[in-house]
């Protein structure tokens, strides 16, 4: 399962620069009353065996949060690279402070990683990253934010479910009305939970009969696991290292959903960027190229994939798996050529025009530089005979262009 969360939480805390128009989603038209669409819900939710006590107490006073939407709908296209991202994100005071976190909590990480398989640190670098260590967990009613995007005609196909699974946690008793403070999109806790992978996947881990990952630190810490685990985390697996690669590889190759065995990126002349030399062995791997082939190259594995399913967004969860690295003492990123240009969303978006006028791209020209138009961007770097490494270029415009 591969969730698309909010970044924006995020973004907002470290003061992330969005630009771009938004997707021609954010202009649907809302259509019909607020306390009519509420008071359908309520009947449903009875009817799905939520008591009408817990209806009353979380709903009846609900109104529609309007500064919700234009949050919502103003989100534009993320056009950081990963090097500016992770140099913001992954800052000298994260490092220290979740050393000293996993220091301190080291017995419960001992605990959570015997009954999960998922080592501190990576659940650290996602506390840090998610709400700077429960600094900023937000200071939105939950409930309100909820019902409001799963009224508004944008996403209610997903904020719906939450909505009904934010109910089921109040009639679980993990959480009181009151306590469901968090995020403008609903997430809750210092780990930023979505309601309903909250009510999948939280976990009682200090005994006292609730699930509590707002304020309790055993909790939080063993859900955010037991999260991981449901993403397909493997006890005792790599999930990502940085490599060094050479001048000429098959480029193509080079993407989060190729695999091949480790044996085979060495006889590419892939090589580990520290320390010893990359085992010549089975294990699957992928090459990801967040900058293409002159920025910085990692060998990403199975548990890789926990990262995606906890954030899609490939620069995000590549910052968090490289959080995740350093904190478990592998040293600084290389920076890679600093001849490396990340194009800006205008360039994205006349190559995706260009890649759509040539049947090479079937998505819209917006900008983003996701995971679709990267795979877009190889066929058409392979059909004017460059280097496949995914990266947009203007050089690449060009040549589409026969120029």
């Amino acid at each position: 399962m591969v969730r698309m969360r909010m970044v924006a939480a995020a973004m907002a805390l470290l003061g992330v620069v969005t630009s771009g128009a938004a997707s021609a989603a954010t202009y649907c038209q809302n259509r019909g009353n607020f306390e009519q669409w509420l008071g359908e819900f309520k009947r449903e939710a009875a009817s799905k065996g939520i008591p009408s006590h817990i209806i009353s107490s979380a709903l009846d006073e609900v109104t529609l949060d309007p500064g919700v939407i234009r949050r919502d709908r103003g989100q534009g296209v993320f056009q950081q690279s990963f090097l500016q991202f992770s140099d913001r994100m992954v800052s000298k005071y994260r490092l220290v402070r979740g050393g000293q976190l996993i220091k301190q909590h080291a017995a419960l990480f001992a605990r959570i990683e015997k009954q999960f398989g998922v080592p501190p640190y990576v659940i650290v670098a996602f506390w840090g990253l998610e709400s700077d260590f429960g600094s900023n967990n937000g200071k939105f009613n939950v409930i309100r934010s909820i019902a409001t995007l799963a009224y508004d005609c944008r996403r209610p196909e997903f904020f719906r479910p939450q909505l009904m699974d934010a109910l089921r946690i109040i009639q679980r008793g993990d959480l009181r009305v009151d306590e469901m403070i968090g995020d403008w999109a609903g997430e809750l806790g210092p780990l930023q939970i979505t309601a309903s992978d909250y009510y999948r996947t939280a976990v009682d881990f200090d005994g006292d009969g609730r699930r509590n990952a707002i304020t309790s630190v055993p909790d939080t810490l063993a859900s955010a696991a037991n999260l991981l685990k449901s993403f397909g985390w493997k006890a005792g697996e790599p999930w990502m290292q940085e490599v060094a690669v050479p001048e000429v590889m098959p480029w193509e190759q080079a993407d989060v959903s190729i695999q091949h065995p480790r044996s085979q990126w060495v006889k590419w002349g892939v090589r580990s960027a520290h320390g010893a030399p990359l085992p010549a062995d089975d294990m699957p791997a992928s090459l990801l190229l967040l900058m293409g082939r002159h920025g910085p190259a990692f060998l990403v594995y199975d548990n890789f994939k926990a990262f995606l399913g906890w954030n899609s967004a490939l620069v995000y969860s590549t910052t968090a798996a490289y959080n995740a690295t350093r904190l478990a003492g592998a040293p600084p990123i290389s920076r890679g050529s600093s001849s490396v240009v990340h194009p800006t969303a205008e360039l994205v978006k006349e190559l995706q025009r260009i890649m759509i006028q040539q049947k090479l791209f079937d998505g819209e020209p917006d900008g983003r530089l996701g995971s679709a138009t990267r795979s877009a961007t190889r066929q058409a770097q392979l059909k004017v005979h460059m280097p496949a490494d995914g990266y947009p270029t203007q050089e690449l415009i060009e040549r589409l262009h026969g120029r």
